[in-house]
């Protein structure tokens, strides 16, 4: 069971989008058109990560998340809505000042691992490579610095090839903090990982996230991340559906545990995505019926009501 501190789990409930906030999106709309075909991979998503968060974005194939992380990186624009990271406002950014909010103030750390490392570098070469690219000082010092960090030191000299899947990954995560980014995005750092290697990868992230404060969110489609981070956000459709918030809890005899618990996630029009096996245990289709009562909203299928009366009647 991973273990989590309390200071490491003490969120608020997910809220509306804070101008402060290290990643701020806002009624973000991504239409791709393809053979005269509008494909919406964004239908209006809002989202808010504070400074130091780390944040896990799940969702399925083709649920938005990728699209997400395109725009969050600066290669890609959104069709509307409002998007900034780090106070830098992304839609308003110039090209030659998206190569620079590249190189500075966001770093990655990709799936493929030629993406991550160049294959004839070793180690260190390739550290040395990205913090010339971002006018690094001292880079021999915060190379070994960063290895040490994701306990790879012993990696420093070999290349790509000579090193195992989980050290390869490690080593990419330290390329991704070469420039002293203000946000970390990792696109399926685990995908090609097996379970055991993916857990000292995630557990790495934490660690570097502990450490170093940098605000990092991983997009992945695998379920078991959840396990890793205080906070995971869902994406249904292009839109945030749900939050799941973990804290540390203690039994009454005293054991520590973790507690999830799960919010859906309204935007600024009141609009909210009930999860879809609530909507299948329940048979909600199409419209459903809300009662306000005194401290919370009632949600029934529709004829639920009817149903009810007629068996009365009975």
């Amino acid at each position: 069971m991973t273990r989590m501190t309390t200071q490491e789990t003490a969120h608020s409930a997910p809220g509306p989008a804070r101008a402060d906030a290290a990643i701020r999106c806002s009624d973000l709309v991504r239409i791709f058109t393809a053979d005269g075909v509008e494909v919406q991979a964004l239908q209006g998503l809002t989202l808010s990560v504070d400074s130091g968060e780390l944040v896990a974005i799940v969702g399925a194939s083709g649920s938005g998340k990728s699209t997400l992380l395109g725009i969050l990186s600066g290669l890609d624009k959104p069709t509307a809505g409002s998007v900034s990271v780090a106070g830098r406002d992304l839609l308003s950014l110039s090209s030659r000042e998206r190569v620079d909010y590249r190189r500075r103030t966001v770093g990655f750390v990709w799936q493929q691992t030629s993406r991550n490392l160049l294959g004839y570098l070793t180690a260190r070469e390739n550290l040395a490579l990205a913090m010339s690219l971002a006018r690094s000082p001292d880079r021999e010092r915060r190379s070994a610095d960063l290895l040490d960090l994701l306990e790879v030191g012993h990696c420093a000299d070999r290349t790509p090839s000579e090193m195992s899947g989980g050290e390869q990954q490690r080593v990419a995560i330290a390329v991704g903090l070469a420039n002293e980014p203000r946000v970390l995005l990792a696109d399926e750092p685990t995908g090609e990982l097996d379970e055991a290697t993916s857990a000292e990868v995630l557990e790495a992230m934490r660690g570097v996230n502990r450490e170093l404060g940098v605000t990092t969110l991983i997009v992945t489609h695998d379920p078991t991340v959840s396990d890793h981070v205080a906070r995971t956000v869902q994406i249904r459709d292009g839109r945030t559906a749900t939050e799941v918030l973990r804290r540390a809890g203690v039994t009454a005899e005293g054991d520590e545990h973790m507690i999830a618990e799960e919010y859906a996630v309204l935007d600024r029009v009141g609009r909210l995505q009930l999860p879809q096996e609530y909507l299948t245990s329940l048979g909600m289709r199409e419209r459903v019926r809300l009662a306000l009562e005194t401290d919370h909203v009632g949600v029934w299928p529709h004829g639920h009501h009817e149903k009810e009366a007629a068996d009365d009647d009975r």
